[in-house]
């Protein structure tokens, strides 16, 4: 799991608080933490990889911005679980390198090593992981607001990995200094790498919530200008693209706020002058609950992101040579045109199937549209909402009713 917890435990010279969570159960908290990355790590492997969908005709199409983006944070999630499963197998079956690393031997430096470096490969993902969710939400805004253009996904990787980078290797510097086997005692020099930890994480509880709901104003707003109507069709899609938003949310703040919880306890516990003093049971009772749902929550992440993003994929995996380029999975997509209709099976509209709904509204005796506001075009790389909104031709002073074509993606 993601806690600066584990990576202060890895200085000999810890502080009480750390040294009460960790310490206590080691063995059933490695375990617990173990078969939930574990479990984990296999199924959000299933959802992503390939599956035998309908063979769509037309032209390859690269996905949109926001389709890859929600792969590089199910990628992340995988990245980070390996480490977890790694590191607390490791400490399964070596139990000794605990009490190495508590010793504070300077002749012995690979047991430090390994814990610094498996804290830091598991903070490092996961904080790459908050920093993609926010791009995500900044992307979705952008796009319905036409800001977004080709070159935002390289402008998302400078800033998350940028970002992830200088922030993890700061924080580690600060809290190992003056080295990894003689840490500074005390609170002041464990804060910044605590602020970095979590300065992400706060983020995007706080500003995630308000970027989704201008996002869902946006897009209402916006077929309300076009059609200068707002009938039940475009209330259930924009309900449906609430509900999207809303299961992102609820799966970060399940399985990360227990986190901010767990480290408002053992702050109160440090700032004690005994963290094992009676009057402090309930406080230690909350902070070890607190401490093992979190062993179990962080890791499932990555698979409840998958079911958040694109619902549940199956087992239906396809391993042929000519599915292998594709993305495992696209989004699932809702189109209005003349009615809500669905579209049959976890795909991406994209602009052979833009084509197959103008032709069915030719057939059905309805006129082509002769204009369309986008806010991406379907080859953009851009973002995973597309609105289209076409008007039939107008014949000299005869104004037919706009009809409007709104696709959005769930990833």
């Amino acid at each position: 799991m993601a806690s600066p917890r584990l990576e202060t435990f890895c200085c000999p010279n810890r502080d009480p608080a750390t040294e009460f969570i960790t310490g206590f159960q080691p063995q059933l908290f490695s375990g617990i933490c173990s078969c939930s990355a574990a479990l984990s790590l296999a199924f959000t492997g299933l959802q992503l990889l390939p599956k035998h969908r309908p063979f769509r005709h037309g032209p390859p199409h690269k996905p949109a911005s926001s389709l890859r983006i929600l792969f590089i944070i199910s990628v992340c999630d995988l990245l980070a679980c390996a480490g977890m499963v790694v590191r607390s197998s490791v400490w399964l079956g070596f139990p000794d390198l605990i009490s190495r690393i508590s010793a504070g031997n300077s002749t012995d430096v690979w047991p430090q090593v390994f814990c610094v470096g498996g804290a830091m490969w598991i903070q490092l993902f996961f904080s790459a992981s908050f920093w993609w969710t926010f791009c995500y939400a900044v992307d979705v805004f952008l796009v319905v607001k036409r800001s977004a253009g080709i070159s935002t996904i390289v402008l998302y990787h400078m800033i998350t990995w940028g970002l992830t980078l200088l922030l993890c290797v700061e924080g580690l510097a600060m809290l190992y200094y003056p080295s990894i086997s003689s840490c500074e005692n005390g609170l002041q020099h464990a804060i910044p790498h605590y602020v970095t930890t979590y300065a992400p994480m706060l983020l995007v509880l706080l500003v995630n919530p308000v970027l989704f709901t201008r996002t869902v104003s946006a897009v209402t707003s916006l077929l309300k200008g076009q059609q200068g109507i707002y009938t039940e069709n475009e209330r259930r899609l924009g309900s449906e693209i609430k509900i999207r938003f809303f299961k992102i949310m609820l799966v970060f703040v399940i399985c990360w706020l227990p986190n901010i919880i767990n480290e408002s306890l053992l702050f109160y516990l440090e700032m004690q002058d005994d963290v094992k003093a009676g009057d402090l049971k309930n406080v230690r009772n909350a902070a070890l609950i607190t401490w093992f749902i979190m062993g179990i929550l962080n890791p499932m992440q990555g698979f409840l992101n998958t079911l958040a993003f694109h619902g549940w994929t199956g087992l239906n995996v396809d391993f042929s040579r000519q599915r292998r380029r594709e993305l495992p999975w696209d989004s699932a997509s809702t189109s209005l045109a003349g009615g809500y209709t669905p579209v049959a099976g976890s795909t991406l509209l994209y602009q052979s199937h833009v084509q197959e709904i103008k032709k069915n509204l030719s057939t059905n005796g309805q006129q082509q549209p002769s204009d369309a506001i986008s806010v991406l075009s379907e080859d953009s790389e851009s973002s995973t909402v597309e609105i289209h909104i076409s008007s039939e031709q107008r014949e000299f002073e005869d104004v037919k009713p706009n009809r409007a074509s709104l696709e959005i993606s769930s990833g």
